[in-house]
C-alpha cells in the first residue's frame, strides 16, 4: 500500500481521489507518520471481512471424501490395496 505525505496529498488531491475511486487504497502520512488510510466508499469494512465459513450451505462434503480416488493413488505410486 502506497504511502503518501500530506503535502503531496493536498497537491494532488484529485488524482489521489481518482484512485481510492478505482479500488487503490493508501495512506497520507505526516512527518513520516501514518496518519488516515483513504479507502473506495465501497470498500468492506473490516467487521464484514468474515472469511471463514463464507460458502457454508453452498455444497456438500462425500462421506467418503477421505477414501475418493484410493485406488488410483495406490496404483500410481505401485501399491496395491
Amino acid at each position: 500500500m502506497d504511502i503518501v505525505n500530506i503535502h503531496e496529498a493536498k497537491t494532488h488531491l484529485s488524482r489521489l481521489v481518482e484512485r481510492a475511486a478505482k479500488g487503490e487504497s493508501f495512506i497520507i502520512a505526516k512527518a513520516g507518520k501514518a496518519m488516515v488510510k483513504v479507502v473506495p466508499v465501497d470498500a468492506p469494512d473490516q467487521n464484514q471481512m468474515r472469511r471463514i465459513g463464507f460458502l457454508s450451505g453452498a455444497f456438500e462434503v462425500p462421506d467418503d471424501f477421505d477414501r475418493m480416488g484410493e485406488n488410483e493413488i495406490a496404483n500410481m505410486f505401485g501399491a496395491r490395496p
